[in-house]
């Protein structure tokens, strides 16, 4: 049996977690719980009820979030004008030099990788790496493209990706525990709209199962059917 923290256990037992909450009201559930010693993610969880084994019911996409993410991203772009990339923010830039690095070092210190159209023909070479991190740059995303700036100010603001796993489920941090309640409602809805608009054409009935909200620390608060079954 998996064993909890004082602190969890402190939080599942000031609530009903067995109810479903309307957004607002999970958030407040959320607040009471207790803090832990850093500002903890707030993530929502999805359970969608499409097949991953087929090609046509895959999930995923982007969507800015309101109030950005409250973190720091670290982004890597690859590109052969290094230092117009690092001008427009980003953190990293280059191409060969950063594709060693990876290769030869295992350097995987950046959250969002983003590449020219005309660099992710050498990229595409450490796809076997940066794939399965999450970190390959992708068109469907807005990480693969020529306006590397204005890409660069977007995942800097807190747009956020999502994709669906293997078991069906999404889970997106939407921000921090330290944002307002205000904040994290409307954070939330948007991902939830994303999400929903992300539902595959193959899908028929019903496409979210269920979505709870949590923060790293804490357990999770179901929202109400109603606030997710208009997808």
């Amino acid at each position: 049996m998996e064993k909890h923290s004082k602190r969890y256990r402190s939080a599942a037992s000031s609530s009903d977690l067995s109810q479903e909450y309307a957004l607002a009201d999970a958030v407040e559930v959320l607040a009471k719980f207790p803090k832990a010693k850093f500002d903890e993610t707030v993530e929502l969880s999805f359970r969608l009820t499409v097949d991953p084994a087929q090609g046509d019911q895959m999930v995923r996409g982007t969507t800015p979030l309101p109030h950005g993410s409250g973190k720091k991203v670290r982004v890597l772009v690859f590109t052969d004008n290094a230092d117009a990339a690092l001008k427009a923010g980003a953190d990293h830039a280059g191409l060969e030099d950063m594709m060693k690095k990876i290769t030869e070092e295992g350097w995987l210190d950046f959250d969002v990788a983003i590449a020219t159209p005309e660099a992710m023909k050498t990229v595409r070479t450490v796809a076997r790496v940066l794939g399965p991190k999450g970190l390959m740059p992708n068109p469907k995303s807005g990480t693969v493209t020529d306006d590397i700036e204005s890409a660069i100010k977007a995942v800097k603001a807190g747009r956020v990706e999502f994709k669906m796993d293997k078991t069906a489920n999404i889970g997106v941090g939407i921000g921090k525990r330290s944002f307002s309640g205000d904040q994290i409602i409307e954070n939330a809805k948007a991902v939830i709209s994303a999400v929903g608009k992300a539902r595959p054409s193959a899908v028929k009935g019903t496409y979210i199962k269920s979505v709870s909200l949590s923060a790293s620390m804490s357990p999770g608060v179901r929202l109400a059917a109603t606030e997710f079954n208009t997808f």
